[in-house]
């Protein structure tokens, strides 16, 4: 196919686009364009427009709502999208979950008021729940054997106890901090969530490569934001227990210095095992530690 041979020549024609669906505004958006950017991809998608096409890629995106992107992907008017993982599961469309993205991790969590004594999730059993992930929390209340009277609302879920419509809520929390100014508790996380990469379940083969090569990217950046280039200065009498320390991708680099009794030690380390390890090279003498973020990191 003529996209196979583009692909394989870096060189792209616009009739064979891969199409992304992102949240068109709000943390989701900032976070998307940013994980493209970082891949090289780059979209000039102007001000409040719904669609834009990457300069360097065979790349179409759509800019649509968070709660739409799966029934996009479904019927493939996209065939792929940036969503979060608590849209996806309270959707319940036919897209296959391909790649985590790292960002937008929140967690979906049951919250009562503050002077409530909870002691497990018994305690809905009977009560008012007020949320805008009615499917989710009757997931979890089915799985725990549990009879509740669900209200499905959207947007100030956390007002509910305050004006008698619900004795709980199920909504999504980041810091906590919304739900102690509402005189709430949070007592119970039913769903951890970030953004996830979806794709349609009947991709062609010209759209699985593009999309394989940009998963590619993706995992590279991934990668390089959670490990940290190292290079020090080690005492070749306790080289040998500063090496085990530093595996690095295969095996630390190590090249002698200038200085006898010495040499330069450069390596990779997991973001977190950095301090641990750190503090274990000072032990063994290591001196000049140089810690270095990795821009892309290809294994």
């Amino acid at each position: 196919m003529k996209a196979t041979n583009e692909v394989t020549s870096g060189k792209y024609d616009n009739g064979g686009k891969l199409k992304l669906a992102i949240q068109k505004s709000g943390r989701l958006n900032d976070d998307s364009m940013k994980l493209l950017k970082e891949c090289g991809i780059d979209i000039s998608n102007g001000v409040n427009k719904l669609k834009a096409d990457a300069n360097n890629f065979p790349l179409e995106v759509f800019f649509l709502r968070d709660d739409d992107i799966p029934q996009y992907v479904e019927d493939g008017v996209a065939d792929i999208g940036f969503v979060g993982e608590n849209v996806v599961y309270e959707k319940k469309k036919k897209v296959v979950e391909v790649e985590k993205l790292g960002f937008g991790k929140c967690r979906l969590s049951i919250a009562v008021g503050r002077n409530e004594t909870y002691t497990d999730a018994q305690f809905l059993q009977g009560k008012k729940i007020a949320t805008s992930y009615p499917v989710i929390v009757q997931d979890f209340l089915d799985k725990n054997v549990i009879k509740a009277d669900i209200h499905e609302i959207s947007g100030s879920v956390e007002i509910a106890p305050g004006i008698g419509l619900a004795e709980a809520i199920c909504d999504l929390v980041s810091s906590g901090s919304t739900l102690f100014m509402n005189g709430l508790k949070e007592v119970e996380v039913i769903l951890k969530s970030e953004a996830t990469l979806i794709k349609n379940n009947n991709l062609g083969a010209a759209q699985q490569q593009l999309l394989d090569k940009l998963i590619f990217r993706i995992q590279s950046v991934k990668k390089a934001k959670n490990n940290k280039y190292v290079l020090l200065n080690a005492p070749n009498d306790n080289l040998d227990k500063i090496i085990a320390l530093l595996p690095g991708m295969k095996s630390p680099t190590v090249l002698p210095l200038a200085t006898a009794g010495w040499s330069s030690v450069h390596t990779v380390i997991k973001e977190s095992d950095f301090w641990d390890i750190i503090e274990q090279l000072k032990e063994l003498g290591a001196e000049g530690i140089l810690v270095v973020p990795i821009e892309k990191m290809i294994i």
